[in-house]
């Protein structure tokens, strides 16, 4: 009995020692801020300050595209240009001029177009139609707010409209002042110099509406041909293309070529014939030599077809 007591008491004693030996073993703790558990070689507290390390976005420098375009100025750039940039087969124009809308365009790259605007025999307000309203119409408003919003969502965009108008410039007014242009809408004065598209840009103008006729006694409304001189826009064949002016001055500062063919609608097989490299950057190339000006719109149907963006990129020297 002896033996038997004194065998249990050296039992309680081991177990006693083990469980203060595992006392011993465990960690200290820590303060409740810093919690050390790794997990895939990293800390808490690493993947903690990781998440706040959120770097910061790149802010574009670039006007239209390239920092390179930046400091020259409005009539030292060439801008891809739409002509009856409304009339689309996605919005239901018949025939088209292009197959992308309005908004397509502008994300894809466009920069100017040229736009007819009427009023609807059917409907009320003003219009871009081509001809009949009948055969394709957006509400004045709304295509122009189409514009200002990718404006609006593009800060360093500059963009042009040439109007083919046959409303009255109150009208017109109107409708930039519904469609929020009126507040991007930049006025020049004939004889001074262009700005820059930086400067544009940090004045947010950057909208320049001219118009072929009734610009009315607005100073922001400027009449086409007192600041264009353009090609002629009547070419059936690739053979009709021509350098030589037909509207406008060619002291003004600014030059148009219209580069489509016609006969007797727009179609994408005449554009397939004429929007393509080499002969485009020949055509476009050639007149710049011959009149000694850089081609600021270059006017295309069915944009999408061929090598309008290149073409503009090699005249801005932009690889």
């Amino acid at each position: 009995m002896k033996h038997l007591t004194l065998c249990m008491l050296l039992a309680i004693c081991l177990l006693t020692l083990n469980h203060c030996s595992d006392d011993n073993d465990q960690p200290d703790p820590v303060d409740g801020d810093t919690d050390t558990t790794v997990t895939d070689g990293d800390t808490e507290t690493d993947v903690a300050e990781d998440e706040d390390e959120i770097p910061e976005q790149e802010v574009s420098t670039a006007c239209n595209g390239a920092d390179s375009l930046c400091e020259k100025r409005f009539n030292e750039v060439v801008y891809p240009m739409t002509h009856n940039g409304m009339s689309s087969e996605a919005d239901g124009f018949t025939p088209p001029n292009h197959y992308n809308s309005m908004q397509q365009q502008l994300e894809d790259g466009i920069r100017g177009m040229m736009l007819d605007i009427y009023y609807h025999d059917e409907e009320d307000g003003t219009w871009l139609c081509h001809g009949a309203c009948q055969l394709g119409a957006i509400k004045l408003s709304d295509g122009l707010k189409t514009i200002v919003d990718f404006l609006n969502d593009n800060p360093r965009e500059v963009f042009s409209i040439i109007f083919e108008s046959y409303i009255s410039a109150e009208d017109t007014r109107v409708a930039l002042v519904e469609s929020g242009m009126f507040d991007l809408l930049y006025t020049h004065t004939k004889g001074t110099p262009w700005p820059t598209l930086q400067e544009m840009i940090d004045d947010n103008t950057r909208v320049v509406v001219f118009s072929q006729d009734n610009t009315g006694d607005f100073p922001w409304y400027h009449q086409a041909w007192d600041f264009i001189w353009d090609t002629d826009y009547a070419n059936e064949t690739p053979e009709d293309f021509s350098c030589d002016p037909l509207r406008g001055s060619t002291d003004n500062a600014l030059y148009c070529i219209n580069h489509f063919l016609t006969d007797p609608v727009a179609k994408a097989s005449l554009a397939e014939q004429v929007n393509h490299n080499p002969e485009f950057l020949n055509r476009i190339q050639g007149c710049q030599q011959e009149t000694g000006q850089l081609p600021n719109f270059i006017a295309v149907d069915f944009y999408s077809i061929g090598d309008l963006f290149e073409v503009c990129n090699a005249l801005n020297g932009i690889e």
